[in-house]
């Protein structure tokens, strides 16, 4: 009997967002914005305010009617500073403004400093030509009351947060954060800072997914280690399907003796696809098990940072309510030849050198401490060869993290 194909990568993406849009979480929370950063907001966010709430000064300088030119040198009726309300504009003078400040009604320009000339008696001569609106910020140049500033699903950084604070806002309702299930399978595996029996080795993966799923805006539940053995596996299943939104899972996704999850998932949940052509991390798993979604990551380490990266994250930014939940990426030359066309699409750990991508030493999925050294991922497309200076895509690490 022939082997089922491989699932190619795009095709799985598609079928992980469209369990995603099923899946989207309703509930939100409010939160201080000094808590909401990596949050996704949960409504629309519409100005409350023009922004500037009245025209203001760009500069150092001197506020005018246009009509008065004629009557130069000016007298300086007033000093305007910023936070202060000016008074109206007296005919036949001019005001001493400074940057931000509200401009006095009766106003039509400024102009900087650098061009006036102050006269023995304290009257101002304007030196340049001038025109109406010069150096004027005008109200609501940014913003108008209404209009929408930040839409539902925008995920919140500094600049979106500051946008909110201009805006006097305190909080914002934000998506609730989906609960996590992390669970690490394998007899091999012993937690950090314990001593290692023979045959056994330390989870990393642990540490490297938990941070990044609460770089996210996940409240990570921390399933521990499973042994491999289906029982428990399915013992397990069954008590984090309770309280989590995503059961994630390293190891045991592959077709050996002791590969117990793919198994368990396979016999008593509900696949939706197993075996990606995607170099490494080929025996990634996605499934549900009762009404909760799993994905099975497989648990070579970098091979665990690729399907997570590309795949699992997507999920869980969409199921968040993110609309563009894909990492920028763009084109570099090639700093190397790769001479070895193979049927997976393969992501490979590259630094930027002059332009160029250059290959880490050791490709091997096992070894981790290159994603240290790489500033990120270039990809191999399927049955391709390329040679030094040929184009590729190139995904930085810092979208993905």
């Amino acid at each position: 009997m022939s082997k089922a194909p491989l699932m190619p990568v795009e095709d799985a993406l598609d079928q992980l967002l469209g369990m995603a849009n099923e899946q989207r979480l309703a509930d939100s929370e409010l939160l201080a914005l000094d808590e909401a950063r990596g949050r996704v907001l949960a409504s629309d966010l519409v100005a409350t305010l023009d922004l500037p709430p009245w025209p203001n000064s760009a500069m150092d300088g001197y506020a005018l009617n246009l009509t008065d030119l004629h009557r130069q040198p000016l007298k300086v009726s007033q000093k305007v500073y910023a936070g202060l309300a000016p008074d109206t504009l007296l005919p036949g003078t001019c005001a001493r403004i400074f940057t931000g400040a509200p401009l006095p009604p009766g106003a039509t320009c400024v102009e900087m400093q650098e061009n006036v000339e102050v006269l023995e008696d304290g009257r101002v001569r304007f030196l340049q030509p001038l025109k109406a609106g010069q150096n004027i910020r005008a109200q609501g140049q940014e913003n108008r009351v209404g209009d929408i500033l930040l839409r539902a699903g925008k995920r919140l950084g500094p600049f979106e947060l500051a946008v909110a604070a201009g805006q006097g806002l305190a909080q914002l309702h934000v998506v609730r954060r989906p609960r996590v299930a992390l669970l690490s399978t394998g007899d091999e595996l012993v937690e950090p800072g314990q001593p290692l029996r023979p045959g056994s080795i330390y989870n990393s993966n642990r540490v490297l997914l938990g941070h990044w799923l609460r770089e996210l805006g996940c409240e990570v539940i921390d399933a521990g280690i499973l042994p491999d053995r289906p029982a428990q596996t399915r013992l397990k299943l069954e008590q984090l399907q309770v309280s989590a939104d995503l059961i994630l899972t390293t190891g045991g996704v592959s077709a050996g003796d002791a590969d117990c999850l793919g198994q368990v998932l396979r016999d008593s949940g509900k696949p939706l696809l197993w075996k990606l052509a995607i170099k490494p991390g080929k025996p990634l798993t996605v499934g549900h098990f009762g009404t909760v979604p799993v994905i099975g990551l497989p648990g070579n380490p970098t091979s665990a940072l690729v399907t997570f990266g590309l795949l699992a994250r997507p999920y869980l930014l969409r199921i968040q309510g993110v609309e563009d939940v894909m990492p920028l990426s763009f084109t570099v030359n090639a700093g190397f030849d790769w001479h070895k066309a193979g049927g997976r699409r393969e992501y490979l750990r590259v630094k930027l050198e002059a332009g160029r991508a250059v290959l880490y030493p050791n490709q091997s999925s096992g070894v981790l401490l290159g994603a240290t050294w790489a500033d990120g991922l270039v990809e191999i497309a399927e049955n391709s060869t390329h040679n030094a200076g040929d184009p590729l895509r190139f995904i930085p690490f810092n979208e993905l993290f």
